[in-house]
């Protein structure tokens, strides 16, 4: 896990076993002022200390172990529901209809835009706060 310092700025976590795709985008946030810490795993996700001040989880969908789809039902299930951002490079109508019936906050296929991405965590992080 690689974390960045926090100040008072929410949380937003990265999980992708796609080791550029993580540092990547772990750079895109901390460049429009979030702090992140990354995950190459669901597992060591929820593992981490962490979870609970998670304001937003940005998930690949398809990853060996727990998919980010199903991080964020079990998370739900848990009651420790987080606003959550799926990104895949396999979009599937019915996996997109389960994650957002599920309740995820948005579902980017890749290639995305640095302004959908951020798009989505913003309204993510509205979420949050209500």
């Amino acid at each position: 896990m690689r974390k960045t310092q926090a100040n008072k700025k929410p949380l937003v976590a990265v999980v992708d076993d796609d080791t550029s795709m993580r540092e990547t985008t772990q750079d895109l946030l901390e460049s429009a002022g979030m702090h992140t810490a990354t995950f190459a795993s669901a597992e060591a996700f929820l593992q981490s200390n962490g979870v609970q001040r998670v304001a937003c989880l940005v998930a690949d969908i398809r990853m060996p172990g727990i998919s980010g789809l199903e991080l964020h039902e079990r998370l739900v299930a848990a009651g420790r529901p987080i606003p959550t951002v799926l990104m895949t490079a396999y979009p599937e109508e019915s996996v997109r209809a389960r994650a957002l019936k599920s309740g995820v906050v948005g579902f980017l296929p890749k290639p995305f835009t640095a302004e959908e991405l951020l798009a989505c965590i913003g309204s993510a992080l509205g979420r949050r706060k209500k």
